[in-house]
Order: C-alpha cells, then structure tokens, then sequence
C-alpha cells in the first residue's frame, strides 16, 4: 500500500492532462486533412525560461501590452505546467491550392514566393487555413482539460515569448498554462 499527498498525485494529473492535451490538439481536424500543428509541454526550470523570456517581450511593447506580458509571466510561474500549440503559416498541397486569397495574395504560390517577414511576435503571412487549423486545436485542447477539471487559459503572451525562445517549428503559436489549485489562479487576473 502506498501513500501520496495531494500535491504530488495533482502534479502528475496535470501532467497527464497536458499529455492527452498535446494528442487532442494532434486529433482534432484538419483542413484538407493535412496536419501542420506542432505542440511541446513545458515544466519545472523551464518554466522560470519561459516566463523570464515573457517579461522581456514586455519591454518590447507598447505601454498598454507590457502589463499584460508582466502578468501572464506570474501566471506561468505559478502554473504547474504549460501546452503550446502552434503552427507554419504554408498554404496545403501547394501542388492543389485554393487560391482562396484571405491571405492577402492572389494565389498560394505568390504567398509562398513571398517568404515569412518576422512581425514583433510572429511570422506572417499566415495561410487562413492554418489558423483555422491553430484554433480548432486549441479548442479542442482546452476542452479536454476543462473536462479534467484542470484550470487552463490560452494565452498570445506565452506564444510570443515561446517564439522568441524558439520552442516549436512554428510561425505562430499559443501558451495554455494549467493550474490546479482550491481557486482558478487565471480567473481574477488584474
């Protein structure tokens, strides 16, 4: 017979959340069924990595975001771990395109000759069809931890500060942090 306190067998539920999160986001559809969605779980050190690299995008903003950054990097602290989902901006089957336009270019293939041109947080421009993509993801992830009763918020900030640092192969991506705690540490957030 073994015995676990509550804040090491919580630790390993959020930890398997963030598992079944990362497949979630992985499973969930796809337009025109090619998969582009890049995840990573991060916790422990890496945490501190991370929030420290949101504090610093917040020197970069303008003075009405740099709060905001500076928040969002305690929230990351005292998170006990977080999901990022992301993805690349190319349109699908460049041999197929839609030429849909919503990018802003007449065709996929001007889109590709254009090339990525950094932005202050992310890489653009981005296909329509991979942020439809990037937001059934996180939907789809969210929900799953919502049902685990694991208290989760998306956050841009995180995403931001993950492209700094390079985490994922990816021209755009989104922090979900998870916490579980007697109070959602996400809920009264100022």
């Amino acid at each position: 017979m073994g015995q676990f306190k509550s804040e090491e067998v919580e630790r390993e539920a959020v930890r398997m959340v963030a598992a079944m999160m990362a497949a979630s986001a992985r499973t969930a559809p796809k337009a025109r069924g090619v998969d582009a969605v890049e995840t990573m779980v991060i916790d422990g050190d890496d945490l501190e990595l991370l929030a420290g690299a949101m504090e610093a995008k917040a020197k970069e903003q303008p003075p009405y975001l740099s709060p905001v950054f500076i928040r969002d990097a305690g929230n990351v602290r005292n998170s006990s771990c977080v999901v990022l989902i992301g993805v690349t901006g190319n349109p699908k089957k460049i041999e197929q395109p839609l030429d849909c336009g919503t990018c802003g270019y007449k065709t996929c293939k001007q889109l590709v000759n254009a090339g990525k041109r950094p932005g202050k947080d992310f890489s653009g421009p981005i296909c329509i069809l991979q942020a439809i993509d990037l937001g059934i993801a996180l939907g789809s992830a969210v929900k799953l931890a919502s049902e685990f009763n694991v208290d989760n918020r998306m956050m841009y900030t995180i995403g931001a500060a993950a492209k700094k640092l390079e985490l994922l192969d990816a021209d755009i991506a989104i922090g979900i942090p998870l916490s579980v705690a007697g109070k959602n540490i996400y809920f009264d957030r100022q």
